[in-house]
């Protein structure tokens, strides 16, 4: 029940669904005869949809998240394995226009095409079923699989998971699929404001990893003093980054995670400091 809840959770309480339906609510009042108290609950919806949309709130919400875990600088450690999270690619389209089709999230791909070359020797792991609540489409690891070729993944050395319908089902298939040593360093890659979860779901499930994030949706803190040009541009980052402070409550009170906010771990006496 967990998986279908949390998809209508998410619908109602994504900001600009959410101030809309305020907005429409209060319309439906005003004109019913509680015009005063319609129409002023429009109004402050709209308003704050405004605000929302312009001003750099988005942007204060997504940097916590952003910045939890830094880039990853190579320290010369060996690297086991390489981990990439689904979420990048649109399965229908992909299906129906006969060629690889990703969404915003497409550096997930592209980092996973630049390790794949840069570790030559490293198992790939690629996480990702079918999130959709009606009808069985392609899993994102078909697609990865069907079009391995276009982004130069060597489909030889490609690990694919393809039953995970969200973040904790990614780290327990895999955990479960690549059962990785202790001592061993796997990279996982995931979008920076998405690694938090992400780490605290493997560790939650028994997988230690490396983040490696990628996919930024802000330039750092000098960001919160900027203006956005377009209120759609700060109304898409809100409700990217409020579902993901809503999942990462979620995930804690579920027991998914091994923490409300994972941070990055510090290096034990055995491990170089990185």
């Amino acid at each position: 029940m967990f998986f279908p809840l949390s998809k209508l959770l998410f619908f109602v309480v994504t900001p600009s669904n959410a101030l809309v339906l305020l907005m429409l609510v209060g319309l439906g009042f005003g004109v019913s005869g509680s015009r005063q108290f319609g129409f002023g609950l429009a109004a402050v919806a709209g308003l704050f949809l405004l605000i929302a949309g312009l001003s750099p709130l988005a942007v204060t919400v997504a940097l916590p998240l952003e910045e939890r875990f830094p880039a990853f600088v190579d320290d010369g450690r060996p690297v086991a394995g390489i981990i990439v999270l689904g979420g990048a690619i649109e399965t229908r389209l992909s299906g129906e226009r006969g060629q690889l089709v990703l969404n915003d999230a497409a550096e997930r791909q592209i980092a996973m095409a630049d390790l794949a070359r840069r570790y030559p020797t490293t198992r790939l792991v690629f996480t990702g079923g079918s999130g959709s609540l009606v009808n069985r489409k392609p899993s994102e690891a078909e697609t990865v699989s069907r079009y391995a070729d276009s982004t130069g993944l060597p489909r030889t050395r490609l690990i694919l998971e393809d039953r995970s319908r969200n973040t904790w089902e990614n780290a327990l298939f895999t955990a479960d699929m690549v059962k990785p040593k202790p001592d061993e360093r796997w990279l996982l890659v995931t979008s920076a404001w998405h690694m938090p979860r992400a780490v605290g779901c493997f560790r939650q499930a028994g997988f230690d990893v490396t983040a490696y994030p990628v996919d930024y949706r802000t330039g750092g803190w000098d960001d919160i003093w900027r203006i956005n040009g377009f209120a759609s541009e700060g109304l898409a980052l809100l409700d990217l980054v409020t579902k993901e402070w809503i999942g990462l409550t979620a995930y804690r009170l579920a027991g998914y995670t091994d923490a409300w906010l994972p941070a990055p771990q510090a290096p034990s006496a055995t491990e170089p400091s990185r």
